[in-house]
């Protein structure tokens, strides 16, 4: 485990605590730093992580640094320098735009380094908007999620290469473990979205908020392609929380009414037991419309031994292997998508077993917390001690 220097006092700054990649890797990151021997704190709005951030040993300090109000972000800039000054705060790392102003004009101001991770590709847009991504880019060094998404920082900011770290996305592998998971968890998971254990249909999973973009409207419509192709023997599970997004809920709602399949697409809400929806499921999907910057939502299944349905850009590129561990798809290409599905279901249980089987030995390989935490605090051993 890497070292780190005495009194090391880590400062991350995240909008909120609810759910995602980038408040995942905020806790995962905390909770290596306490074992490493430092203090981990996060100044953030908080949010239902917040319990097991504490859990870690870490400290949660609660202020609107989810806010794009000027005014606020000016006012926070306050907050966190007097957090750094009182907490003898190290180094701090900043994991998203309107939070990065207050936080590098603190760090700056109390002679601390700044960095930053890109959990996502930001719209380029106008002179503006680009000056606002270019925020990310203004501490000591970049860490991008992806190779997909440190190319593109370095396309659109033309920084040094060498300032731009790739650091993938860990996944829990203890957690998404298959052997640790008892039959009953899943038995009870099947039980609340009324899949019977006696149900042969081929399941397919997509886990993700319930936004356009995660392309649930594009599997709804595969399914009902599938359903117009005379096919019954699939199931589609759409698994996440709408987050206040209740209109876009029922538009899919609606959709699924009205193309018929009520029993086969099923909307199922917010998961906490995702290993248990892995193996409920046979087939994981991420059909995004938009490249994903990493998804964890196509490694983690892996982890589970299940084989990957995913839009063919992005970083699915790197993390699924066409033919080894799933499938790439055409993204927003609804006949495609069915017929990868039907691919996915006539490949028969051997073959799908085989893919997931070769998929969880990859995802070990590659995509562990402890990895990605290992090499984050390398970072901060390197920069640990500079002044701006």
């Amino acid at each position: 485990m890497t070292r780190l220097p005495p009194h090391f006092t880590l400062l991350q700054v995240t909008p909120e605590l609810e759910t995602g990649g980038a408040e995942q890797t905020t806790l995962d990151v905390a909770a290596a730093v306490v074992r490493a021997g430092g203090r981990s704190i996060v100044a953030s709005r908080g949010g239902r992580m917040a319990l097991g951030l504490v859990a870690s040993g870490a400290a949660l300090v609660e202020m609107p640094v989810h806010s794009k109000n000027p005014f606020t972000i000016l006012a926070n800039a306050v907050r966190l320098a007097a957090l750094i000054e009182r907490e003898k705060v190290s180094l701090v790392h900043v994991r998203s735009r309107a939070p990065a102003f207050s936080a590098l004009i603190a760090a700056k101001a109390m002679r601390v380094p700044f960095l930053a991770t890109y959990h996502g590709v930001y719209g380029g847009g106008g002179a503006l908007k680009r000056w606002y991504n270019a925020i990310m880019t203004r501490g000591e060094v970049v860490i991008a999620n992806s190779e997909f998404t440190r190319e593109r920082v370095i396309a659109e900011h033309r920084i040094d290469p060498a300032k731009v770290i790739a650091i993938p996305r860990g996944v829990d592998l203890a957690r998404f473990d298959p052997a640790k998971v008892p039959a009953e968890r899943v038995q009870a998971l099947g039980q609340r979205w009324a899949v019977g254990p006696g149900d042969g249909r081929v399941k397919f999973l997509l886990a993700g908020r319930l936004t356009r973009w995660k392309g649930q409207r594009l599997l709804i419509e595969a399914a009902a392609r599938l359903k117009a192709e005379g096919r019954s023997d699939f199931q589609v599970l759409l698994v996440g929380d709408d987050q206040g997004r209740g209109a876009y809920r029922q538009e899919l709602a609606s959709q699924i009414a009205a193309a018929g399949l009520g029993e086969a697409v099923r909307l199922v809400g917010h998961c906490d037991d995702m290993p248990a929806a892995y193996l409920l499921a046979d087939v994981a999907c991420t059909p995004s419309l938009q490249p994903e910057p990493f998804g964890r939502t196509a490694v983690e299944p892996q982890a589970m031994g299940r084989p990957v349905l995913a839009a063919d850009h992005g970083a699915a590129r790197e993390t699924v292997v066409a033919g080894e561990t799933g499938w790439l798809v055409p993204p927003g290409d609804a006949a495609a998508w069915a017929k990868a599905m039907a691919a996915a279901i006539d490949a028969g249980p051997k073959r799908r077993a085989a893919m997931g089987k070769a998929g969880a030995a990859r995802a070990r390989k590659l995509y562990s917390v402890e990895a990605m935490c290992e090499a984050t605090l390398a970072v901060y051993v390197r920069l640990a001690g500079r002044r701006g």
